[in-house]
């Protein structure tokens, strides 16, 4: 039998990224290859300290995990009984030394594969003394009708149960009441905007030399380029990227490119396309930088590539540094890191500069309805509720609850042993949560200008990019709340790539909050008469 990959999860698993190679432990090691009908087996004297070694993974449940022919299997390594009632000390610990194997085969393709511990075979690990273990393995070859191509519909029937799908529907309506009441928000605003219209229309008529109020008072300054345009820039190019990264992710999901346990298709997919969508990043960063009248584009464009791809590189450092130092199977070998490094010097940054290039010469000029004037106004003063900090909670919120129920499956996948596969629901799930970040980002820019504060430019990014900040907190109620995680190398894993996620989202609905708060201003602006 060919072991393709082996490693072991805690607890069972609740983090996945500590592994470990399955011979760090003692057992036999593989030696060539030998045909026999029944059980293999070959004696193996453990020292003390190789006795304790085994006594403590199986105090803490470990489980093996290994694969073949791309199908997994789990089992445990041993067993714990409790002769007292909490007494450590009259704990018994048992190492199992006896592995079963049944293969189920249709023709020349396995189908499936189980493993099953014997446990009447087992050697007593209680004391710390040399103890001699036959390990044996036997293997049993079974006959069935699945075809090969309907293999992996064992392994996601758990994301499939009729009460699993009952919560994801449940989500779903959850993000559709959340849709409901946005759409009930901008009912209201449309016929708010509606009465503003009316009256400035009527103000027009009546009286020319009357004072204006409201949005319309500031419409010299609601245009007035924001502080370092240039970040603004290169995030609103970032998350541009990453939405897109997304929406090519979901297209092959849901044509079945990630079925249960293709080891490795989504870090690939993420990698290559984030590859080659590096040229939009770059050409929307440097379009609108030269918009706003931007001059050193050059240095826009590295922030731009670096941008995300900065935290990302010296996270992923300090954290593969970190597996190494566990001799974990998390840590990346040489060459793998060697052909990202690749990928992203060949392939991401030649179209990222492509791009730039690209939308600096696309000679487009921002587009505002309304001139500005030389001196901007002062801004009121306003109560601590429209400031930044309670707008963004405010933003963040409602997104945030369309998607809560669905992120507990979703971290139950990538940080557990679940499988998830419902694309179909997550998409949709997606796309409200786009929806919802628009409409709310929208009704907080037009009370905004409403209050008179035209500083509307990076307030509307940041309250679009709060629902990342929402997540990173949903990550702290996971880890402490309902994971078993513990340890340095689990909790820096956790909250390393957690943040890093949370960051994409961040800019990625950043962007999406900005661009639709830009379409709504450049749209009110343009329906009323300005001199």
């Amino acid at each position: 039998m060919v072991v393709q990959e082996v490693g072991l999860v805690d607890h069972w698993g609740n983090m996945n990224s500590e592994t470990y190679r399955y011979f760090d432990l003692p057992f036999c090691s593989p030696g060539p290859r030998k045909y026999k009908k029944e059980a293999l087996g070959e004696l193996k004297r453990l020292t003390k300290e190789q006795v304790a070694q085994f006594r403590e993974v199986v105090s803490k449940d470990y489980y093996f995990q290994m694969y073949y022919d791309d199908l997994p299997i789990w089992s445990f390594l041993g067993k714990v009984e409790k002769e007292g009632k909490n007494d450590p000390s009259e704990y018994k610990y048992y190492l199992f030394k006896h592995l079963h194997f049944t293969i189920f085969y249709n023709k020349d393709r396995v189908i499936e594969i189980a493993a099953q511990s014997d446990l009447n075979a087992d050697v007593d690990l209680t004391e710390e003394k040399e103890v001699d273990v036959e390990f044996m393995y036997s293997v049993k070859w079974k006959e069935t009708e699945i075809p090969f191509e309907k293999r992996m519909e064992k392994y996601s029937q758990s994301s499939s149960l009729p009460h699993h799908l009952e919560i994801h529907w449940f989500s779903i309506k959850s993000g559709v009441i959340v849709l409901l009441l946005n759409g009930f928000f901008a009912t209201i605003l449309m016929r708010v905007l509606k009465n503003d219209f009316v009256k400035y229309a009527h103000d027009e008529e009546s009286a020319e030399d009357q004072e204006e109020t409201g949005w319309k008072y500031i419409h010299g300054d609601v245009f007035r380029y924001p502080k370092y345009k240039s970040l603004l820039a290169a995030a609103v190019g970032s998350g541009t990227q990453l939405c897109t990264l997304a929406i090519f992710i979901f297209m092959l999901a849901l044509v079945g490119v990630f079925y249960p346990y293709n080891r490795g298709a989504l870090l690939t997919a993420l990698v290559v396309i984030y590859a080659l969508t590096a040229g939009i990043a770059g050409y929307t960063a440097a379009s609108f930088f030269c918009q706003l009248e931007g001059t050193n584009w050059v240095r826009n464009l590295l922030l731009t590539g670096a941008l995300f791809c900065g935290p990302l590189f010296l996270t992923f450092c300090f954290l593969n540094t970190v597996a190494n130092a566990y001799s974990a199977t998390a840590a990346l070998p040489f060459g793998t890191i060697a052909v990202i490094f690749l990928i992203w010097a060949l392939v991401a940054t030649p179209l990222l500069v492509m791009g730039g290039i690209a939308g600096k010469n696309s000679k487009a000029e921002f587009q505002a309805p309304v001139r500005t004037t030389i001196y901007p106004r002062e801004i009121p003063r306003l109560p601590w509720y429209r400031k930044t900090l309670p707008q963004m909670a405010m933003a963040g919120f409602l997104p945030f609850s369309a998607i809560y129920i669905e992120l507990y499956y979703i971290f139950a996948s990538v940080w557990g042993h679940r499988i998830y596969i419902l694309y179909s629901f997550l998409f949709i799930v997606f796309i409200i949560l786009l929806i919802v970040t628009a409409v709310i980002t929208v009704a907080l820019t037009y009370l905004q200008l409403a209050a008179e504060d035209h500083e509307w430019w990076w307030r509307s990014f940041l309250c679009g990019g709060s629902t990342g900040l929402f997540i990173y907190g949903y990550c702290l109620y996971y880890y402490y709340a309902i994971s078993d995680m513990s340890g340095f190398m689990q909790t820096s894993f956790f909250f390393g790539y957690m943040a890093c996620v949370c960051y994409g989202f961040f800019l990625m609905l950043g962007s999406i909050g900005f661009r639709a708060s830009l379409f709504f201003v450049r749209h009110i602006y343009g329906s009323i008469k300005c001199d």
